[in-house]
């Protein structure tokens, strides 16, 4: 078992940023992608970022905003947000893969998931 937590949630004025931290511990391994997804309320849990040994993907609408790594020496992956608008408020989760294969991109793929973190960002 994989377990995840997420840190670093707040409420930031638009323009802000923020960095989401995600600690894993149990029975972790680097090989699986990590990801960021975010849900706002009265909608559905969206695609945010991934990180795989060798690559990120992103949401088209935080590419150049947003920037995802991770530190394997720690079990930890990170989300770091600058230019906050106010449609970025959601919950953020942090989630790993147990596998290879799905896209990074559906939720339906991943295998472990933290609480959430709330981010706020105030017009």
């Amino acid at each position: 078992q994989v377990q995840l937590e997420e840190s670093g949630g707040g409420l930031v004025q638009a323009g802000g940023s923020l960095r989401l931290s995600c600690a894993a511990s149990g029975h972790t391994d680097s090989t699986y992608a990590m990801g960021w997804f975010r849900q706002a309320p009265g909608k559905e849990r969206d695609f945010v970022a991934a990180i795989t040994t060798t690559n990120t993907y992103y949401q088209h609408s935080v590419k150049g905003r947003f920037t995802i790594s991770r530190d394997n020496t720690k079990n930890a992956v990170y989300l770091q947000m600058n230019s906050l608008k106010p449609e970025d408020t959601a919950v953020y989760y942090c989630a790993k893969k147990a596998y290879l294969s799905g896209s990074y991109y559906s939720d339906k793929n991943y295998n472990y998931w933290g609480q959430g973190t709330q981010v706020t960002v105030s017009s």
